[in-house]
């Protein structure tokens, strides 16, 4: 068993980001990030600083809009559209979830689909599904490049996702179609769950359920990776799969925490460089 060092691989992420940054800055371009928050959930809250910090370390400009958690949707789409019209900005990037009052979808569809830095706008959506993209959503992206970090071939594998989220389930099979796995997505309705997972070469589980995929659902040799962020009994941070009762069983795994969390950010980062570049005209 090897674990997949989540921290090694998105430092080296945004170390090329940094190296990429520096060529644009010569070419009087500097990346910009735009990151709403609304209201003062604390998860949201330090998300948004650690996009902050990767901002910085990448070399990126950029401003974070706290509003507060009475902000209208009126006043939420107009800081939209004022930032779809900023040059200064190529990124926006709104931090889920809004109030219950505010229209998530409305949100996303009103950002400018080559500011989505997310990849969650309909026509980037659309792109992915033909595979001809120019942003991949942050976490299943990250995902790929932690299973290229284990030198395993996907083409020709058996993938297995459990999950079928829009952020990452869906898309996440699609990124494995891509590459010529032969995916399945397992969901809370499929039936004979454990006969599915247990075919699977790759194993995602993003289901949001604590130390759910104990290792009679796991193929010997198994790639595993836990997109999942949970807390345990103790209040301990633990992913969707039981990790001590599943690490002797595969060949790489994911730890949670420290696996699929810093890849997010680095894939943001990432995102953010190229809406630079596409925006500028620099190849």
């Amino acid at each position: 068993m090897n674990i997949i060092d989540g921290k090694a691989v998105s430092k080296k992420v945004k170390e090329d980001v940094k190296a990429e940054c520096e060529q644009l800055k010569a070419k009087g371009v500097t990346p910009g990030l735009a990151v709403i928050i609304v209201g003062d959930d604390p998860a949201s809250q330090v998300y948004v600083h650690n996009k902050e910090v990767a901002c910085g370390a990448c070399g990126f400009y950029s401003v974070k809009y706290a509003l507060p958690a009475e902000t209208t949707q009126e006043e939420l789409n107009a800081l939209i559209d004022k930032l779809n019209k900023d040059d200064k900005i190529n990124g926006i990037l709104c931090q889920l979830p809004l109030p219950s009052h505010l229209d998530d979808k409305e949100v996303i569809n009103r950002i400018d689909p080559l500011k989505d830095v997310d990849a969650f706008h309909p026509v980037n959506v659309g792109a992915i599904m033909i595979g001809d993209y120019n942003y991949l959503p942050c976490t299943p992206a990250g995902v790929m490049e932690l299973i290229h970090s284990t030198g395993v071939d996907v083409s020709g594998k058996k993938a297995v996702v459990m999950g079928r989220s829009n952020i990452v389930g869906k898309p996440m099979a699609m990124l494995l179609l891509h590459e010529n796995a032969t995916v399945e997505i397992t969901h809370s309705r499929t039936q004979n769950l454990a006969d599915i997972t247990k075919e699977a070469d790759i194993l995602v589980a993003a289901i949001g359920k604590a130390k759910f995929v104990k290792a009679d659902m796991v193929k010997d040799g198994a790639v595993v990776i836990d997109v999942g962020m949970n807390r345990d009994e103790n209040g301990k941070l633990c992913g969707d799969v039981d990790f001590e009762d599943v690490k002797d069983k595969c060949s790489f795994i994911t730890p949670v925490p420290g696996g699929v969390g810093p890849m997010t950010i680095a894939m943001l980062m990432k995102n953010t460089l190229t809406a630079a570049k596409i925006q500028n005209g620099v190849e």
